[in-house]
Protein backbone atom coordinates (compact mmCIF):
# COMPACT_ATOMS: atom_id res chain seq x y z
CA UNK A 1 0.00 0.00 0.00
CA UNK A 2 3.14 2.48 0.93
CA UNK A 3 5.13 1.79 -1.97
CA UNK A 4 1.65 1.61 -4.44
CA UNK A 5 0.62 5.16 -3.41
CA UNK A 6 4.43 6.56 -3.30
CA UNK A 7 5.15 5.29 -7.27
CA UNK A 8 1.40 6.61 -8.12
CA UNK A 9 2.67 10.22 -6.37
CA UNK A 10 5.92 9.68 -8.30
CA UNK A 11 3.97 9.37 -11.68
CA UNK A 12 2.70 12.36 -11.51
CA UNK A 13 5.23 14.84 -10.51
CA UNK A 14 5.13 16.46 -14.04
CA UNK A 15 2.01 17.85 -13.24
CA UNK A 16 1.26 21.57 -13.47
CA UNK A 17 -0.25 21.85 -10.74
CA UNK A 18 2.84 20.06 -8.81
CA UNK A 19 4.69 22.74 -10.11
CA UNK A 20 3.07 25.89 -9.19
CA UNK A 21 3.21 24.50 -5.83
CA UNK A 22 6.88 23.30 -5.88
CA UNK A 23 7.33 26.68 -7.15
CA UNK A 24 5.23 28.68 -4.13
CA UNK A 25 7.04 26.36 -1.70
CA UNK A 26 10.50 27.82 -2.67
CA UNK A 27 9.74 31.19 -3.12
CA UNK A 28 7.80 31.74 -0.13
CA UNK A 29 10.43 29.60 1.84
CA UNK A 30 13.59 32.06 0.45
CA UNK A 31 11.33 34.97 1.65
CA UNK A 32 10.51 33.81 4.25
CA UNK A 33 14.21 33.27 5.69
CA UNK A 34 15.08 36.59 4.03
CA UNK A 35 13.11 38.17 6.35
CA UNK A 36 14.34 36.30 8.98
CA UNK A 37 17.70 37.17 8.64
CA UNK A 38 16.85 40.63 7.69
CA UNK A 39 15.57 41.26 11.49
CA UNK A 40 18.06 39.24 13.26
CA UNK A 41 20.77 41.69 11.25
CA UNK A 42 18.48 44.49 12.24
CA UNK A 43 18.41 42.97 15.87
CA UNK A 44 22.58 43.05 15.91
CA UNK A 45 22.59 46.33 14.72
CA UNK A 46 20.17 47.95 17.61
CA UNK A 47 22.11 45.57 19.85
CA UNK A 48 25.90 46.89 19.02
CA UNK A 49 25.47 50.19 17.79
CA UNK A 50 28.06 52.03 15.39
CA UNK A 51 30.54 51.83 18.12
CA UNK A 52 31.27 49.14 21.34
CA UNK A 53 33.78 49.05 24.41
CA UNK A 54 35.32 46.00 24.65
CA UNK A 55 37.59 45.24 28.11
CA UNK A 56 41.33 45.88 27.21
CA UNK A 57 40.74 47.28 24.17
CA UNK A 58 38.38 50.25 24.07
CA UNK A 59 36.14 51.42 21.96
CA UNK A 60 36.17 49.70 18.58
CA UNK A 61 33.63 50.24 15.61
CA UNK A 62 34.26 47.24 13.43
CA UNK A 63 31.91 44.80 15.86
CA UNK A 64 28.83 45.51 14.01
CA UNK A 65 30.51 44.36 10.93
CA UNK A 66 31.90 41.51 12.29
CA UNK A 67 28.67 40.82 14.02
CA UNK A 68 26.97 41.03 10.78
CA UNK A 69 29.05 38.64 8.73
CA UNK A 70 29.36 36.08 11.09
CA UNK A 71 25.59 35.91 11.09
CA UNK A 72 25.08 35.62 7.33
CA UNK A 73 27.61 32.75 7.85
CA UNK A 74 25.55 31.56 10.32
CA UNK A 75 22.39 32.10 8.39
CA UNK A 76 23.51 30.37 5.67
CA UNK A 77 24.32 27.17 7.70
CA UNK A 78 20.96 27.32 8.91
CA UNK A 79 18.97 27.92 5.94
CA UNK A 80 20.77 24.63 4.63
CA UNK A 81 19.83 23.07 7.48
CA UNK A 82 15.97 24.46 8.10
CA UNK A 83 15.29 24.46 4.21
CA UNK A 84 13.44 21.61 4.01
CA UNK A 85 11.15 21.80 6.91
CA UNK A 86 10.21 25.55 5.92
CA UNK A 87 9.52 24.60 2.92
CA UNK A 88 7.68 21.32 4.22
CA UNK A 89 5.30 23.40 6.42
CA UNK A 90 4.75 26.78 4.02
CA UNK A 91 3.62 23.96 1.34
CA UNK A 92 1.41 22.22 3.35
CA UNK A 93 -0.72 25.74 3.01
CA UNK A 94 -0.86 24.16 -0.82
CA UNK A 95 -2.08 20.75 0.05
CA UNK A 96 -5.56 21.47 -1.38
CA UNK A 97 -3.85 21.68 -4.68
CA UNK A 98 -1.64 19.13 -4.44
CA UNK A 99 -4.43 16.79 -3.63
CA UNK A 100 -7.10 17.99 -5.79
CA UNK A 101 -4.52 17.43 -8.63
CA UNK A 102 -4.29 13.97 -7.02
CA UNK A 103 -7.78 12.65 -6.90
CA UNK A 104 -8.59 14.50 -10.59
CA UNK A 105 -6.50 12.51 -12.49
CA UNK A 106 -6.87 9.05 -9.92
CA UNK A 107 -10.40 9.18 -8.09
CA UNK A 108 -12.54 10.92 -10.48
CA UNK A 109 -15.42 9.68 -9.05
CA UNK A 110 -15.23 11.45 -6.02
CA UNK A 111 -17.68 14.21 -4.82
CA UNK A 112 -16.19 17.22 -3.85
CA UNK A 113 -13.71 17.72 -0.82
CA UNK A 114 -14.53 20.24 1.94
CA UNK A 115 -11.68 22.37 1.47
CA UNK A 116 -9.82 23.53 4.98
CA UNK A 117 -11.11 26.94 5.90
CA UNK A 118 -7.53 29.76 4.94
CA UNK A 119 -7.17 30.48 8.76
CA UNK A 120 -7.26 26.64 10.06
CA UNK A 121 -4.81 25.49 7.03
CA UNK A 122 -2.64 29.01 8.47
CA UNK A 123 -2.88 27.55 12.15
CA UNK A 124 -1.84 24.29 11.24
CA UNK A 125 0.73 25.41 9.30
CA UNK A 126 2.58 28.01 11.88
CA UNK A 127 2.09 24.88 13.98
CA UNK A 128 3.71 22.69 12.10
CA UNK A 129 6.06 24.75 11.29
CA UNK A 130 6.97 25.62 14.79
CA UNK A 131 6.91 21.38 15.90
CA UNK A 132 9.37 20.79 13.26
CA UNK A 133 12.13 23.53 13.50
CA UNK A 134 12.13 22.86 17.27
CA UNK A 135 12.43 19.11 17.28
CA UNK A 136 15.30 19.23 14.75
CA UNK A 137 17.21 21.48 16.65
CA UNK A 138 16.66 19.53 19.78
CA UNK A 139 17.91 16.81 17.82
CA UNK A 140 21.39 18.17 17.38
CA UNK A 141 22.19 17.21 20.63
CA UNK A 142 21.46 13.75 19.92
CA UNK A 143 23.19 13.78 16.51
CA UNK A 144 26.02 15.51 18.49
CA UNK A 145 25.89 12.40 21.55
CA UNK A 146 25.08 9.59 18.88
CA UNK A 147 26.68 10.56 15.74
CA UNK A 148 26.63 6.93 14.50
CA UNK A 149 23.19 6.91 14.64
CA UNK A 150 22.29 11.11 13.67
CA UNK A 151 20.78 9.36 10.11
CA UNK A 152 18.47 7.00 11.54
CA UNK A 153 17.25 9.62 14.20
CA UNK A 154 17.14 12.39 11.47
CA UNK A 155 14.68 9.93 9.50
CA UNK A 156 12.53 8.19 12.10
CA UNK A 157 11.90 11.95 13.51
CA UNK A 158 11.09 14.07 10.27
CA UNK A 159 9.29 10.68 8.71
CA UNK A 160 7.17 10.38 11.70
CA UNK A 161 5.98 14.42 11.81
CA UNK A 162 5.55 14.96 7.95
CA UNK A 163 3.83 11.11 8.31
CA UNK A 164 1.78 12.59 10.92
CA UNK A 165 1.15 16.47 9.71
CA UNK A 166 0.40 15.17 5.84
CA UNK A 167 -2.20 12.28 6.18
CA UNK A 168 -4.23 14.33 8.61
CA UNK A 169 -4.11 17.33 6.12
CA UNK A 170 -4.75 14.98 3.21
CA UNK A 171 -7.64 13.24 5.40
CA UNK A 172 -9.16 15.96 7.37
CA UNK A 173 -10.94 17.54 3.34
CA UNK A 174 -13.30 14.26 3.45
CA UNK A 175 -13.72 13.23 6.86
CA UNK A 176 -12.90 16.55 8.84
CA UNK A 177 -10.38 17.18 11.63
CA UNK A 178 -11.60 14.76 14.50
CA UNK A 179 -12.20 12.04 12.35
CA UNK A 180 -8.46 12.23 10.42
CA UNK A 181 -6.70 12.46 13.79
CA UNK A 182 -8.44 8.97 14.88
CA UNK A 183 -7.82 7.35 11.78
CA UNK A 184 -3.59 8.81 11.80
CA UNK A 185 -3.42 7.13 15.31
CA UNK A 186 -5.23 4.06 14.43
CA UNK A 187 -2.81 3.56 11.76
CA UNK A 188 0.21 5.39 12.79
CA UNK A 189 2.84 2.87 12.20
CA UNK A 190 2.00 2.56 8.72
CA UNK A 191 1.87 5.88 8.17
CA UNK A 192 5.19 6.58 10.26
CA UNK A 193 6.64 4.19 8.15
CA UNK A 194 5.56 6.28 4.73
CA UNK A 195 6.86 9.38 6.17
CA UNK A 196 10.24 7.52 6.87
CA UNK A 197 10.11 6.95 3.05
CA UNK A 198 9.67 10.43 2.34
CA UNK A 199 12.12 11.70 5.13
CA UNK A 200 15.29 9.39 3.47
CA UNK A 201 15.76 11.19 0.71
CA UNK A 202 15.79 14.55 2.66
CA UNK A 203 19.27 14.47 2.71
CA UNK A 204 19.85 14.43 -0.62
CA UNK A 205 20.79 18.33 -1.90
CA UNK A 206 18.19 19.28 -4.45
CA UNK A 207 15.94 16.09 -4.35
CA UNK A 208 15.19 17.36 -0.67
CA UNK A 209 13.12 20.26 -1.72
CA UNK A 210 10.74 18.00 -4.55
CA UNK A 211 9.58 15.98 -1.06
CA UNK A 212 6.87 18.41 0.44
CA UNK A 213 5.19 17.81 -2.80
CA UNK A 214 5.55 14.27 -3.50
CA UNK A 215 4.43 13.38 0.40
CA UNK A 216 1.37 15.69 -0.03
CA UNK A 217 0.65 13.57 -2.74
CA UNK A 218 1.64 10.02 -1.72
CA UNK A 219 -0.03 10.73 1.34
CA UNK A 220 -3.25 11.51 -0.47
CA UNK A 221 -3.01 8.43 -2.40
CA UNK A 222 -2.57 6.53 1.33
CA UNK A 223 -5.60 7.77 3.02
CA UNK A 224 -7.93 6.98 0.01
CA UNK A 225 -6.68 3.16 0.27
CA UNK A 226 -6.47 3.00 3.96
CA UNK A 227 -10.13 4.15 3.66
CA UNK A 228 -10.89 1.25 0.87
CA UNK A 229 -9.21 -1.35 3.15
CA UNK A 230 -11.57 0.11 5.58
CA UNK A 231 -14.72 -0.30 3.85
CA UNK A 232 -14.36 -3.27 2.20
CA UNK A 233 -12.79 -5.38 5.56
CA UNK A 234 -15.12 -6.43 7.88
CA UNK A 235 -13.31 -5.21 10.76
CA UNK A 236 -10.93 -2.67 12.09
CA UNK A 237 -7.44 -2.60 10.04
CA UNK A 238 -4.52 -1.48 12.60
CA UNK A 239 -1.04 -1.06 12.22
Amino acid sequence: MIFASFYKALGQLNDPRFRRVFMLGIVLTIALLVVVYAAFLGLIAWLAGDTSTLPLIGEVRWLNDLLGWSSLLLMILLSIFLMVPVASAITSMFLEEVAQAVEDRHYPALPPATPVPFWDGLRDTVNFLGVLIGANLLAILAYVFLPFAALFIFWALNGYLLGREYFQLAAMRRIGRKAARDLQRRYRLRIWAAGTLMAMPLTLPLVNLVIPILGAATFTHLFHAIQSAGVNSPGPKRS
